[in-house]
């Protein structure tokens, strides 16, 4: 039995992240919620709910915000499961170093992941030129933001096949072959069933991930092929349509709640799954499987580490033969790149308290309502803490950074409200890592040290902390490359002596000439290794849990 904290801790624990979670994410949705019903209420306005979706503009983006993340998850779906099943049942050199690069997507800034896919495809890009010169118009068409897209979320859908795949039974699927069954009708009547809830929940993600983007939809989308998110931006920043942008940021909440509601549903069909005995991967033998490692390497490269090579090669181009040398000598790139750092790190270590009070209050409840049974009010208590750690990922930025910055008008200059928007951001990252470390944590050793005397405390500094180091450095590292990169918040409560290296990259790209754009490359180019650190500490600590 799992050892409890005293009972003042059980409540002490959850209230923290709790009054947090009220404060920055619940009260400025509410508030956003007051202003869009006030709108529709306001007669002299002309705006209600329906009226929205006659306005032909605003129809327009709405349609095309569900369109793109549609499209997206059927591209993702229709590349990631080959992809997956070539790396979960094949053994090829490389496979662990591929497999690894799969995280890479989700630390890179999507302003350095738009600027890459500029990079490769934009007018100045390496095949994004030559398609000019022959005449193909990559920048006016929806191109650019759906590969930004796929940039992004063909690694979750590809991670999400193989973990599926590998816990299908290697006995099924013998048993199948036995009977007769070919190749492909064993995959779509074995493999498939067990995959698809897996592939359903993952591109569940890819479509609030796309629905709700905005660094990649302002940079890439145009004045065409921008989604709702970014209307609302311009609403409020550029023309100060409050009431319009708080129905717009309604109707966002009730669609991306709807898809998250459908996302929790199929998470908890994914029960922990039994004991099964995964199928061996084996050495591709003959032309087939060799061109399905060679096919798997080449779409990974052009989807995933080709924009990201096209930055690196048009800024050192920038460097070494344009006029982006000089921005790095510049007191405003020195005060950005402080301005990052610093904002990172308050965010950072707010973040840590927060997961870390968020995933002890999660194992406090856990321990109380498995006393009562998991169906009691103790044992859904538990249930709801753990899933509030989603919350935040379920808001946009921009919805986050415009509730906050109606609810708190007086303090949309203030650092702690800064920090504690980006923190809002990247905190869960921390609770989920250490929640699930948590999770699968013997509980004999903390009972061992208890039994030798230990308080609660002692055991925690002394057992516990040390054998889930390794998550809590994984999920630090995650919050710090989301806070490194954060965008849409800090467009709407940023200072101008508070600008960070995203909002300075973006207005170099307001700026023209060649000179800006040579600047906006070094810059996203020192923005993308900053993250690539955070990267490094994600791959390089390894949770080392002892068996039972």
């Amino acid at each position: 039995m799992k050892t409890a904290p005293p009972r003042p801790m059980r409540w002490l624990l959850p209230a923290v992240p709790l009054v947090f979670l009220a404060l920055v994410l619940a009260a400025p949705v509410v508030r956003l919620l007051a202003e869009g019903l006030g709108a529709t209420a306001t007669a002299s306005e002309a705006l209600s709910w329906w009226a929205l979706w006659q306005d032909d503009h605003l129809r327009w983006r709405l349609l095309w915000s569900f369109a793109q993340a549609a499209i997206t998850c059927a591209l993702a779906l229709l590349l990631g499961l080959p992809l997956a099943w070539v790396l979960a049942r094949l053994e090829f050199a490389g496979r662990a170093t591929l497999l690894r690069a799969l995280m890479l997507p989700f630390v890179v800034p999507t302003l350095v992941a738009a600027m890459g896919v500029l990079a490769l495809w934009g007018p100045r890009g390496w095949l994004g030129e030559p398609l000019a010169n022959a005449g193909v118009d990559l920048e006016n068409s929806p191109f650019l933001l759906l590969y930004g897209n796929l940039f992004f979320n063909l690694c979750l859908v590809v991670r999400a096949g193989v973990d599926a795949l590998e816990q299908v039974s290697a006995t099924r699927i013998a048993a199948a072959r036995s009977l007769g069954a070919t190749p492909w009708r064993a995959f779509w009547r074995v493999e498939w069933p067990a995959v698809a809830p897996w592939m359903a929940s993952a591109l569940c993600l890819v479509f609030l991930y796309c629905f709700s983007g905005f660094g990649l939809a302002l940079m890439l989308g145009g004045q065409r092929y921008a989604t709702v998110e970014v209307e609302i931006y311009t609403l409020v920043a550029h023309e100060l349509e409050l009431g319009q942008a708080g129905v717009l940021a309604v109707w966002m909440l009730l669609l991306t709640g709807a898809v998250a509601l459908a996302y929790a549903w199929m998470e908890k069909r994914l029960a922990a799954p039994g004991r099964t005995t995964p199928v061996a991967r084996q050495r591709p033998q003959g032309r087939g499987p060799w061109a399905a490692v060679v096919g798997t390497w080449a779409v990974l490269g052009l989807v995933c580490a080709a924009p990201l090579l096209a930055i690196v090669g048009q800024a050192a181009r920038a460097l070494l033969w344009g006029q982006g040398g000089a921005v790095l000598l510049e007191p405003e790139t020195a005060q950005a790149l402080w301005n990052t750092l610093r904002f990172s790190a308050l965010a950072l270590a707010l973040a840590t308290a927060l997961g870390l009070c968020h995933a002890l209050a999660v194992r406090a409840l856990d321990v109380a309502g498995a006393a009562h049974g998991a169906h009691s009010a103790r044992g859904l208590l538990a249930l709801g803490w753990r899933a509030a750690a989603f919350l935040p990922f379920m808001v946009s930025p921009v919805t986050v950074g415009f509730g906050l910055l109606l609810l708190y008008p007086q303090w949309t200059a203030s650092l702690g409200l800064l920090v504690s928007a980006y923190a809002l951001l990247a905190y869960p990252f921390v609770a989920k890592s250490l929640s699930t470390a948590l999770d699968n944590l013997p509980a004999s050793y903390a009972q061992a040290a208890a039994t030798l005397g230990a308080s609660h405390w002692r055991v925690f500094w002394r057992v516990t902390l040390p054998l889930v180091s390794g998550a809590l450095r994984r999920g630090m590292a995650f919050a710090a490359a989301t806070a490194l990169g954060e965008f849409a918040v800090s467009l709407f409560l940023s200072r101008p002596e508070w600008t960070t290296l995203t909002t300075l990259i973006y207005q170099r790209l307001g700026r023209p000439g060649a000179g800006n754009l040579d600047a906006a490359l070094v810059l996203a180019c020192l923005l993308m290794a900053l993250a690539l650190l955070a990267f490094a500490g994600i791959e390089g600590n390894k949770d080392k849990l002892p068996h039972a």
